[in-house]
């Protein structure tokens, strides 16, 4: 945590006008960074900040370490919203997050509070930014057929017939990948061209965009020493439970680190020398969870890219600041007027920043 920061300022016009959304790839540091802004503006500003959490599975209750769900020392004292907001047996959308998350902003800043968004999963910020894409209602059926595919038969499927959409959609993403094949079978479009109108950005100005760069290579080594703390820290041990009180659902299990626990689990060991194939199962387990969550920070990078091009965004390059100054950038980001954006207005009205009179 911080132990140098700014002294108190409430001067007129120095509290923040905007608040930070901050996205970055997994292992980026979002986390640590989004504490310490907070610790930061109460130092700075002698403003209460909160966090938001935009992650599809830290919302799962009782999936702890695999999600990189922060801890009550890491939260440092920090209020954290949008974390165990629904059991792991439930599916859950980003539609439902959304709506938590519009109505915590408001309860925060009625607080006269500081909201600080933060989370790797892009589509939940992309939605908080720009609202929601409204494509076909689901069809049970259709998604019924698609989900009972062979998995790489229906990846395949989708590069072939939306190579934009499997450059964004994880390999191991069923969920995004139904959908996505659904809404082409649905409309005869790719759902990349329907979402054209859904990529160009909003005029809020109440907020702005933080993204976190990391160079590949770093990003790789960070990535491979978060599973190894994360197998560590009894990962193994959080599957086994899940798996015998029955807490794994269908999306749930989806989860990096989780799946490939589970399948390993499941298997058993089989055979007279069970007992040595079984280190060797698990270290395989072990190692494709590393190279899932590689592939997975390299799809978010296709991702950052979209989400960067906006106007105001701020960039850091996180290996070439310590992470106090990370957070200064922030809260200068976030007291710098808005630029002028010339894009359609918001879906719905945001709130008025606090600086405004």
């Amino acid at each position: 945590m911080p132990t140098h920061a700014p002294q108190h300022d409430g001067a007129p016009g120095s509290q923040p006008c905007r608040f930070p959304i901050i996205a970055g790839p997994t292992a980026g540091g979002k986390t640590d960074l989004a504490v310490r802004v907070a610790v930061h503006a109460r130092q700075r500003w002698g403003l209460t900040a909160e966090v938001l959490t935009a992650d599809s599975m830290q919302v799962y209750r009782h999936l702890d370490i695999g999600t990189a769900k922060p801890t009550l020392a890491e939260r440092a004292g920090i209020p954290h919203h949008l974390v165990d907001v629904a059991e792991p047996t439930e599916s859950f959308s980003v539609d439902r997050w959304l709506g938590l998350a519009r109505a915590a902003i408001e309860e925060v800043r009625g607080r006269g509070g500081v909201p600080i968004v933060v989370g790797g999963t892009h589509l939940y910020i992309k939605a908080l930014l720009d609202g929601l894409f409204e494509g076909p209602p689901p069809d049970p059926d259709r998604r019924a057929r698609l989900a009972a595919m062979d998995p790489a038969d229906r990846r395949a499927l989708l590069e072939r017939a939306d190579p934009q959409a499997a450059a964004r959609i994880h390999p191991a993403d069923q969920r995004r990948t139904v959908r996505a094949l659904e809404v082409l079978e649905a409309t005869g479009v790719p759902i990349t061209r329907l979402q054209t109108q859904w990529d160009r950005p909003s005029a809020a100005s109440d907020r702005v965009l933080v993204i976190l760069d990391w160079p590949a290579d770093r990003l790789a080594r960070r990535i491979n020493a978060r599973v190894r703390d994360m197998m560590r820290a009894g990962l193994l041990e959080e599957v086994r439970e899940l798996l015998r009180a029955g807490r794994l659902g269908d999306q749930a299990r989806q989860a990096l680190g989780y799946k490939q626990l589970a399948d390993y689990l499941e298997a058993g060991p089989h055979g007279a020398d069970a007992g040595a194939r079984d280190g060797e199962r698990l270290a395989a387990a072990v190692e494709a969870i590393k190279t899932q969550t590689r592939r997975l920070a390299k799809s978010q990078r296709t991702w950052l890219r979209r989400l960067g091009a906006r106007p105001g965004c701020l960039r850091l390059d996180m290996a070439d600041l310590t992470p106090d100054q990370a957070a200064e950038r922030v809260l200068d980001a976030m007291r710098a007027p808005a630029p002028e954006l010339k894009f359609l207005p918001p879906t719905s009205p945001s709130p008025r920043p606090p600086c405004e009179g």
